[in-house]
């Protein structure tokens, strides 16, 4: 493992084959944003011209892939800039700070449209059903290239772009069969009630987006690790007679970081570099990407084992 001279960071910031890899998951993404961004202009547009709230509801849809969808480009950038002095842990905690945003303005938009589609129950509003769904077709045409774009990739930045995809696919098609309803039996009620439907699935999603930015924000424990797994899988390294003053938290949505004063009996500066790269290495389980270990020795307790501690 080399140093970086720049940030002496301690990661191997070496040329790898990982660079082409992301270059191609990249471009499949980056052309699925602009075909979204595209849907997205259009459907706001057609909304606005054809008075269907469920089209502007879909729009908000997409608005929320798009978000997505950069964030998931976002965090391939951000893994390949180097850190720096200044900024040693370079540019992960961008990725909170746009989910914080994003979610909050989720939220805002999917009550207002709620609102706004209980306000037209009792005052029904004229809809072009034919600008609705001619628009509506444009959507499901533009995501079933995505999909296909999409479609098959082991990259896990892919696949949930995939998935996200696939909902807005199955938004068009409602949208385009609520179009069929109006145009068939002029009955409009059906435009705001799949606008709620659109809305209360945008905020199932941007809810638990939000808490979950507002945790990594607040530097609060992983969610699915727990600390007493942590604990266990440092004791057991050999060498290893306990752990206190821990501290977990997560730098981004895919790197958690960890502290702890570590208690062994060793003396010997090669075996404790041993232990402590051991140690680092099971923590990977954990997606640990970076921990600071400080090694004690327990003279109290002439260097028998102890138990573990926790602060």
């Amino acid at each position: 493992m080399h140093n970086h001279p720049a940030c002496g960071c301690g990661q191997d910031h070496g040329p790898d084959h990982s660079r082409g890899h992301g270059y191609r998951s990249r471009r499949p993404m980056k052309i699925v944003i602009v075909l979204t961004l595209v849907i997205f202009a259009a459907e706001v547009a057609g909304g606005l011209l054809s008075g269907s709230l469920a089209l502007l509801s879909d729009a908000l849809h997409m608005l929320e892939d798009i978000s997505a969808l950069l964030l998931a480009l976002g965090a391939m950038l951000i893994a390949e800039r180097l850190p720096t002095p200044s900024r040693t842990f370079g540019y992960h905690r961008v990725e909170i700070g746009a989910a914080l945003v994003n979610g909050i303005f989720l939220v805002v938009i999917s009550l207002i449209i709620i609102a706004e589609a209980l306000a037209r129950f009792s005052t029904p509003r004229a809809i072009d059903s034919s600008v609705m769904g001619a628009v509506a077709v444009v959507g499901l045409a533009a995501n079933l290239v995505a999909l296909r774009l999409l479609h098959g990739s082991g990259d896990l930045n892919l696949r949930a772009a995939f998935l996200h995809i696939l909902g807005d696919t199955l938004s068009s098609v409602a949208v385009i069969a609520a179009a069929v309803w109006i145009a068939f039996t002029g009955q409009t009620f059906i435009d705001p009630l799949l606008s709620i439907a659109i809305a209360v699935l945008i905020l199932a999603s941007a809810v638990p987006l939000l808490s979950e930015a507002a945790r990594i924000f607040l530097q609060f424990a992983p969610r699915d690790v727990q600390i007493d797994d942590v604990i266990r899988t440092i004791t057991s390294v050999p060498g290893v007679a306990g752990v206190h003053n821990i501290h977990l938290w997560s730098l981004c949505s895919n790197i958690n970081v960890l502290d702890a004063h570590v208690y062994s009996c060793e003396t010997d500066a090669k075996k404790l570099e041993a232990i402590k790269e051991e140690i680092k290495h099971r923590l990977e389980a954990f997606r640990i990407g970076h921990s600071t270990l400080e090694f004690e020795c327990h003279e109290c307790e002439d260097c028998r084992p102890v138990r573990e501690l926790r602060d």
